[in-house]
């Protein structure tokens, strides 16, 4: 038997009609409007390429630990559309140091290029050299290494730039561990290759930029050639010989000056800028660590030993600038004496302040490592106890690449403990004989974190993780901590 079915009640024709018609238009109608709306979403309308941008070509690395700079000489870097056009970024001789912008950025060039989609990028390099520090028994190792032309130097594109709107940025960034290899640090009987591979990606620019990511860049080291008569804008030499032209405005913050009317011609500064909307670049902090111009010559670079029998200590001079080291080759080890010296703190950071440990920089506790900027006034070089004198010494940020070990938490700020790899300087440098300080554990680094770090990385920020930390890094009596700026992800050691 089969179960009884309820009867529907028989409709007349005619409304049945009426009724699928409503139905049908009904469907039609949501239909319609769902393919509207999904066609909508997925083909925005594309920008129209028209005229010409202003570009800032961006310098900058992707780096560990294990070399301590990295300078490429280029006489032409060029962009190739998709239609087969060239245009030039580069058309006179360029020498970044890429070391120093690990994870950073500082602008080289700003060239007006004209709008369009590129697909390719050339680079022409006549020179490359990279230099690693080591410790062999009893004496301490620097080693460069040089290459004449390197016509196998590889720009990628990880995707088609389009090139647009009022100014942007172009990041050319070197990944240090691929275009490099050598056996030894030992310059002696060690065989290399140099082969310069970049990423080349575009910098979208924000209208209060933040981080190298959207248009901010800080740590910038320069001597000023030029001061508008206007009292706005002033022309800047970077340590890599760069020539960039920079405003101000009334946001700008001066540190060491009382503002603007205090610069001049052949004043050393560090900085922090901006690529603005509208074009140029904005100068948003001006620090001067030594007012006096008279034979000033400035280096940066890492600190490589402090004598504890005298005030004296050696550091490696990644990048020098003035008087005496507009005439010597950058990258070698140098004496300096600090008895008279006047030691100091980067204002890049404004939290200093609310550190749960004290941020203290002074001549007792320096340690081999630390990044350091210093001025002079000395008329010449000297050996032995007649070392360069310095005037002043300034703790720069630097970037550290390491595993993390271990995450907690401080006051407001999450701590990382960052375990350094053997070749970094700071473990390597630290069992020296007769030096002012003994770090308690200088493998590792106890890493800063709140809410002003500007969080550029992917990799999660857990135990296992291996990051670059960028930050002042402080000895605390022997324990090695670090107000970190930014993260990014880190390179495999």
């Amino acid at each position: 038997m089969r179960s009884a079915t309820p009867l529907l009640p028989k409709l007349p024709l005619s409304q049945v009609s009426s009724l699928l018609l409503a139905c049908i238009i009904a469907l039609a109608v949501l239909f319609t409007t769902a393919c509207g709306s999904s066609m909508s979403m997925s083909h925005s309308p594309s920008p129209v390429l028209s005229g010409n941008t202003s570009v800032t070509v961006l310098v900058s690395s992707t780096a560990n630990d294990q070399l301590s700079q990295f300078g490429v000489s280029f006489s032409g870097l060029s962009l190739t559309s998709q239609s087969g056009k060239t245009v030039s970024l580069i058309n006179t001789p360029q020498n970044p140091e890429f070391i120093h912008v690990n994870g950073t950025a500082e602008p080289l060039v700003t060239v007006s290029v004209p709008q369009d989609v590129y697909s390719a990028a050339t680079a022409t390099i006549s020179y490359s050299t990279f230099t690693c520090i080591s410790l062999s028994p009893g004496e301490l190792q620097t080693s460069e290494f040089g290459l004449n032309g390197t016509p196998s130097a590889t720009v990628t594109l990880p995707s088609p730039i389009t090139v647009t709107g009022t100014a942007m940025g172009l990041s050319l960034d070197l990944q240090v561990s691929q275009s490099a290899t050598f056996s030894s640090c030992n310059l002696q009987g060690a065989t290399y290759s140099i082969t310069p591979m970049f990423n080349l990606s575009p910098v979208a620019v924000s209208s209060q930029p933040t981080n190298v990511g959207n248009g901010k860049e800080s740590g910038i080291d320069g001597q000023i050639s030029s001061v508008s008569s206007s009292g706005n804008g002033f022309s800047l030499v970077t340590a890599d010989g760069a020539t960039l032209s920079l405003n101000t405005g009334g946001s700008t913050v001066y540190q060491g000056i009382p503002g603007f009317s205090a610069l001049v011609a052949g004043m050393s500064v560090d900085m922090d800028m901006a690529i603005q909307p509208d074009g140029p670049l904005l100068a948003t902090r001006v620090a001067v660590a030594d007012k006096d111009t008279t034979t000033l010559s400035v280096l940066s670079g890492p600190l490589l030993n402090v004598a504890a029998s005298e005030p004296a200590l050696l550091t490696f001079g990644r990048e020098g600038q003035g008087y005496l080291f507009g005439s010597i080759q950058n990258g070698v080890p140098l004496y300096f004496s600090f008895g008279s010296a006047v030691f100091q703190t980067s204002g890049q950071f404004t939290n200093l302040q609310n550190l749960p440990f004290p941020a203290s920089f002074k001549a007792s506790n320096m340690v081999a490592g630390q990044n350091v900027y210093i001025s002079s006034h000395a008329l010449g070089f000297a050996g032995g106890p007649t070392y360069v004198p310095a005037a002043t010494i300034t703790l720069m940020p630097q970037t550290i690449n390491g595993t993390v070990s271990s995450v907690s938490n401080d006051g407001s700020f999450s701590t990382y403990t960052v375990a350094l790899a053997a070749y970094d300087l700071i473990p390597a440098l630290a069992v020296q004989p007769g030096q002012t300080t003994l770090l308690k554990d200088p493998g590792t680094v106890v890493v800063y974190v709140d809410s002003n770090t500007q969080m550029l990385n992917t990799m999660p920020l857990s135990a296992g993780s291996v990051l670059r930390f960028n930050g002042l890094l402080f000895n605390d009596n022997g324990t090695l901590r670090m107000d970190c700026g930014q993260v990014n992800d880190g390179v495999t050691e």
